[in-house]
């Protein structure tokens, strides 16, 4: 209880100095705050402080102009070390190798020669080794063949009486130079031979996909019959159209052309619709042969067949064929229709 009683008397002594301590601390403050400017009146001038002796190192001196401020310094090269007793002074460094004043120099010389020696050679006797490379040569890549193609063998039902036709083709030779013959013709059942024609070609390769033919072609009939020089290409053209073009100029001096084309679209594996069509055109008139000038006939067609076989096709269809111009007037002349219709049957066969 006194001790309760002697803190209290002790707070109530400090109180006045605690306050006292306080007001005088607040004036303080009041006095070093800048005193509010009145609104619309100007501002004070900062105050001069030039009169004032300022210690000398808590003012800055500005730093002394740069002699070569603003010049670009040059690179200095860098020196090659220097062997002691080998002198450089006499030597042009740019005319080493590969080196020059704007860079590298790509090199210019000449590829070497490739070898023309084997090296088999030097351990067996050259001729039999010529002899080896021949035959390695000729059966795996200049390899010889043949081929036997009948592409159309076929009977036509059409108005008046059936007839007939034939398109073949054999060939004789390696994948680049062939001896090509070709024969051809159409008839009527009951009457000779309408059509027949043969040709005997040189194919060579002249490039992947085509080749180039020249030869001879002979009509048997019609009479009079007549020789042709052949000159032609044949070939497999973009999206896998088969294309023959031939020019033929015959001993009498008669131009003619034919234009063929074939695609075989394969509706299954084995089962194969191929339009064809064929356009024959002359330069002349040939009254003997019942052809005139300009587009003579064309013929288009569809042939649906089924490869029981690979080598053996039978097939169905229907044909177009249409004599056109001066050789149409012709066969009107001779009592022929110059356009027929007629529905195909036949066999594709190959060996």
């Amino acid at each position: 209880m006194k001790t309760t009683l002697l803190i209290s008397a002790a707070v109530l002594l400090a109180a006045p100095g605690i306050a006292a301590a306080q007001s005088s601390m607040s004036d303080m403050a009041m006095k070093d705050a800048p005193a509010p400017i009145p609104q619309g009146a100007a501002p004070q001038p900062a105050a001069d402080h030039s009169g004032h002796d300022q210690p000398k190192s808590a003012v800055s001196e500005p730093a002394a102009a740069d002699p070569h401020a603003g010049h670009a310094a040059e690179p200095k090269a860098a020196s090659a070390p220097q062997v002691e007793g080998v002198d450089h002074s006499g030597h042009d460094m740019n005319a080493m190798t590969g080196m020059s004043e704007d860079g590298p120099v790509i090199g210019t010389a000449p590829a070497p020669a490739p070898p023309s020696d084997h090296a088999a050679d030097a351990v067996f006797e050259p001729a039999e080794m010529a002899r080896a490379r021949e035959a390695l040569r000729r059966e795996n890549g200049a390899f010889s063949g043949s081929m036997v193609l009948f592409d159309l063998a076929e009977f036509q039902a059409r108005e008046g009486r059936d007839g007939y036709r034939w398109a073949g083709e054999a060939w004789f030779g390696g994948d680049i130079d062939r001896l090509l013959i070709k024969t051809e013709g159409e008839g009527t059942f009951g009457e000779p031979v309408e059509d027949l024609e043969i040709q005997a070609l040189y194919s060579r390769a002249i490039s992947p996909f085509w080749n180039a033919h020249v030869g001879v072609r002979h009509d048997i009939v019609p009479n009079p019959s007549r020789t042709y020089a052949v000159v032609g290409v044949e070939g497999i053209a973009p999206y896998w159209f088969h294309l023959t073009g031939q020019m033929f100029l015959s001993d009498k001096g008669d131009l003619r052309a034919r234009l063929e084309g074939s695609y075989d679209e394969r509706i299954t594996q084995r089962l194969i619709l191929q339009p064809r069509v064929e356009f024959n055109l002359s330069a002349q008139d040939m009254p003997a042969i019942g052809v005139g000038s300009g587009l003579t006939d064309f013929e288009l067609g569809a042939r649906l067949r089924y490869e029981i076989r690979r080598e053996f096709a039978p097939y169905v269809g229907v044909e177009w064929s249409k004599k056109t111009g001066d050789t149409a007037r012709l066969a009107r002349l001779a009592g022929e229709d110059p356009e027929a219709v007629s529905f195909v049957t036949g066999l594709r066969v190959w060996f």
